[in-house]
């Protein structure tokens, strides 16, 4: 029997991406925070909607999607 460990995101210490965006014509930024102090796991969530539940993405998938990003891989 496998036992699923739920994070615990209250101790979640949250930073703002860099690569947000300016805003979306309604006068909010674009916002993405990830918490990098919860081991096993990168918690990611919308600034503006910071209650709403957050995605959770292992190490490796959040090193991979940051690196693409930074490359300029993934822009529309």
């Amino acid at each position: 029997m496998q036992v699923k460990i739920e994070p615990d995101l209250g101790l979640a210490v949250w930073r703002k991406s860099t690569h947000s965006g300016s805003g979306n014509g309604a006068g909010q930024p674009d916002c993405l925070e990830a918490a990098d102090n919860i081991p096993g796991v990168v918690p990611v969530r919308d600034s503006k909607n910071p209650h709403r539940t957050a995605l959770a993405f292992g190490p490796e998938p959040w090193a991979f999607f940051v690196r693409a990003v930074s490359m300029g891989s993934l822009k529309p």
